[in-house]
């Protein structure tokens, strides 16, 4: 048996006796993945991408890529590739740790060296190991899709979402215990060759003799094996939260007492920032190695009954270049210190998108969710459109009536009149009983002189033009409706009440497709559009021809923000009701939030628009924190 907290006191000892040469592996083996390995892998992979000239920022359109042949292998080169970086990281920690020198760096130089001479055994075992458990999941995956099509592939996709029909919990039934039963099959097989990768590494061996003394090995110790590494591993994802907590609850509430002075508060900060960024590469570096070290401590005891690999002769150093690497780390964290805190604007400012109008406080795309959107301080009030069988346009998001009014038929399938009928205001509240399915033509009324509408269209298939026309007509109408207000008016203050007649400046277009896009910018380059997206599969997307890009809020990355500057697009992001939440992408740079809470963010912004730099600044960097 093994003895679990005998192996945890050898694994932190090894830790402990080869730290500095692992560290400067690790330094090396860093900077060569991020100038060659990952540079590669992410050229290689957006490449591939490219070679299919599709456009991939929704889920569908993801799952359907992974589904086609092509798709298929991409994955198998994504996941292969990062795994065969990860793989020679680990290979070399294992190296350097079962093979010590008396010094420090030419261990590290050695380990390194020694890794890329193995890459063609470590490739194979990445083939082999990895690929096996993909091979299992391959039927799972089929059977899902299988069970998702039976069960819900006749349902509209958001009121399976929200509703929560039976259909859902049956589908989930039946699909859960074929994902459990392949969690537990890979665990499986991912303990038994736990120790096929120091065996590579350490012994030169090839994948199959490798994975079969690893099974050897293994047998009858599977249990604890799975209680030590799964242990380690909960350790590693918790220490980089509690890091923050502890950052976050302890040391930044210690600045608000600080004078609001530049010349107290922005060193406080650097310090502040580059203590965090030196732990938290320190975390880093604690995880990666002792994963590696684990490997080495199971196959050295179960292999060769030796408790852990042999420390540095007596006498070893670091040398001189090491002790500078270790300073050049204390130098990066500083640099990067420097660039958080110059990366803060103290002022800034997000147009408001009322998500349906205020659809937290009314029903969605109706009049009253439109009425308390202007009263909550709106910029753009976000309404669905779609075609109704007599091609009038109608504010509704789904395809079909369910969710709101339990009639199972699509709205494409009636008229105007017909629709007018329908109650879409009972299921809020009794307060809204009889709110109806409003025109796009009232809603523009509505607006006049008060707001402005960003029009999200959502056609049925075939009609996407048409419903873009549609609207197009209807802005045009509503522009010399205006006018005609305006030369009528008889005083300033009615004219005001007109509205803008510049319909066209005034409003955005909101699409999921980007050749509806690039159409509607043909047809009207005055017209602002914005993008849609839940995702973005890199190198599928081309940054030009529309005016805004509205990502899922989990999806916004600084090097989205980044890439908007550069080709001079903005960011929209969907959809957020919680207000840390808003104040964390307001620092990030979006440049506009779609919330069903409009109130909710206006305040938000009152609120930051009181707050002294000092404080402002604080509360950037709290929110840089906890992002």
């Amino acid at each position: 048996m093994l003895a679990l907290a005998q192996l945890n006191r050898d694994l932190l000892r090894t830790l402990r006796e080869h730290l500095r040469p692992l560290i400067a592996y690790h330094l090396f083996f860093t900077l060569l993945a991020s100038l060659l390995l990952l540079p590669a892998v992410a050229w290689t992979l957006t490449h591939l991408l490219a070679r299919f000239g599709r456009t991939v920022i929704t889920n569908a359109e993801f799952i359907d890529i992974l589904m086609s042949a092509g798709g298929a292998l991409w994955l198998l080169a994504a996941v292969g590739l990062t795994f065969l970086v990860l793989y020679l990281q680990q290979a070399g920690m294992i190296l350097v740790a079962a093979r010590p020198r008396d010094n420090h760096l030419r261990l590290a130089f050695e380990a390194l060296w020694w890794t890329l001479r193995r890459l063609p055994q470590l490739a194979a075992l990445v083939v082999v190991q990895v690929g096996a458990h993909l091979l299992l999941l391959i039927p799972v995956a089929l059977a899902i899709a299988w069970l998702y099509g039976t069960f819900l592939g006749g349902l509209d996709p958001y009121y399976v979402q929200r509703v929560r029909p039976p259909a859902l919990w049956q589908f989930l039934a039946i699909s859960l215990p074929l994902v459990l039963a392949w969690a537990a099959i890979a665990a499986t097989l991912y303990f038994r060759w736990i120790l096929a990768l120091p065996l590579v590494a350490m012994e030169g061996l090839w994948p199959r003799p490798a994975l079969k003394r690893s099974h050897r090995l293994t047998h009858g110790r599977k249990g604890p094996i799975a209680l030590a590494v799964v242990g380690l591993l909960l350790l590693i994802i918790a220490l980089p939260f509690l890091t923050t907590l502890l950052f976050d609850r302890l040391f930044t509430p210690l600045l608000w007492w600080l004078p609001e002075r530049n010349a107290v508060l922005i060193p406080a900060t650097l310090a502040y920032l580059t203590a965090y960024v030196l732990i938290t590469l320190a975390i880093t570096f604690v995880g990666i190695a002792a994963n590696a070290l684990l490997s080495v401590c199971l196959l050295l005891r179960l292999a060769h009954r030796e408790p852990r690999p042999a420390p540095p002769p007596k006498g070893a150093h670091p040398g001189r270049l090491a002790w500078a690497l270790e300073l050049g780390v204390i130098a990066f964290a500083l640099s990067q210190a420097w660039l958080i805190v110059n990366s803060f604007e103290l002022r800034d400012e997000v147009a408001i998108i009322a998500h349906r109008g205020s659809s937290m406080a009314a029903p969605e795309n109706t009049l009253a969710a439109v009425e308390q959107a202007i009263l909550d301080g709106s910029d753009y009030v976000e309404l669905d459109v779609r075609l109704t069988a007599d091609d009038e346009i109608v504010l509704f998001h789904d395809r079909s009536l369910t969710r709101l009014t339990g009639d199972p038929r699509d709205l494409g399938e009636l008229t105007r009149e017909e629709l007018a009928g329908f109650d879409v205001g009972s299921w809020f509240g009794d307060a809204f009983q009889g709110e109806r399915i409003p025109g796009l033509d009232e809603a523009l009324a509505a607006v006049r002189g008060r707001s402005a509408l960003m029009i999200d269209l959502k056609p049925d298939p075939g009609r996407e033009l048409a419903l873009a026309e549609g609207v197009l007509a209807r802005l045009h109408r509503e522009a010399q409706l205006r006018r005609a207000c305006h030369e009528e008016a008889p005083d300033p203050q009615a004219a005001a009440a007109c509205g803008d007649p510049d319909v066209i400046g005034e409003t955005r277009l909101a699409t999921m497709s980007p050749a509806l896009a690039r159409e509607i910018k043909a047809r009207e380059p005055a017209l602002r559009v914005t993008l849609l997206a839940q995702l973005i599969l890199p190198g599928t997307l081309d940054r030009r021809g529309f005016d805004a890009l509205g990502l899922r809020h989990n999806r916004i990355t600084e090097n989205e923000i980044r890439l908007a500057r550069r080709y001079g697009y903005e960011v929209h992001a969907w959809t957020i009701n919680d207000r840390a939440r808003m104040s964390q992408l307001i620092d990030l740079g979006v440049d506009a939030i779609i919330t069903d809470r409009p109130a909710l963010l206006a305040e938000l912004l009152d609120d930051r628009r009181e707050l002294g730099d000092g404080a402002l600044l604080l509360v950037k960097l709290r929110n840089w924190l906890r992002s």
